[in-house]
């Protein structure tokens, strides 16, 4: 009899409760590590999407502070050669704000593409991609139809891909990690 009492008191789990509590402890392990694998590709994306929107606007700046305007005669005054793939850039030897040939968002085109590494230095420009490329800026110089002389629509494209596959069709889809955008710039008097 006093056997049987201490055999109760020391009752412990069966063998079938330490499994499923095993099985439940192994299945939220396994959830946590996904959660994580996830919440590290977010992250990621979210920093080459942040890093890439600073590039952009490094871009649309030095666009917007070329001389578009009209000097003290009343006649325009246009940077066409700043070299604005080069950092620092030079007063001559590029395209300033020439109007860009079409789809220079689409494909590096000499004088309208430039590369920049993972930690923002940049490359320089051309159409071969230097091998420690970690951001590709495109960006355009068009025109705007009702007022050709005196208006011009800019864009820049920042993405860390040099073939997007189908978002360069059409009007150019803007992809997670990547930064798009647009200014119209018309002349002012100086």
């Amino acid at each position: 009899m006093r056997f049987k009492r201490r055999a109760e008191a020391e009752s412990g789990f069966s063998l079938v409760e330490t499994l499923v509590a095993s099985a439940i402890l192994a299945t939220a392990l396994i959830a946590l590590a996904e959660l994580f694998g996830i919440s590290m590709q977010a992250n990621a994306t979210a920093k080459n999407g942040g890093m890439a929107m600073i590039l952009a606007e490094q871009k649309m700046e030095q666009l917007r502070g070329l001389v578009w305007g009209f000097d003290a005669a009343g006649l325009p005054l246009s940077d066409t050669t700043t070299d604005t793939a080069q950092v620092p850039e030079t007063a001559t030897g590029g395209t300033g704000l020439s109007p860009s040939p079409q789809n220079t968002i689409q494909a590096s085109t000499d004088g309208y593409v430039d590369y920049v590494d993972s930690i923002g230095r940049s490359l320089g420009g051309g159409t071969v991609v230097p091998v420690n490329t970690g951001f590709i800026r495109r960006w355009s110089v068009e025109p705007l139809p009702t007022n050709p002389n005196n208006t011009v629509i800019l864009q820049v494209l920042v993405t860390r891909r040099q073939d997007r596959g189908v978002a360069d069709a059409g009007s150019v889809t803007r992809l997670p990690d990547e930064a798009r955008l647009m200014s119209v710039k018309t002349r002012k008097t100086q």
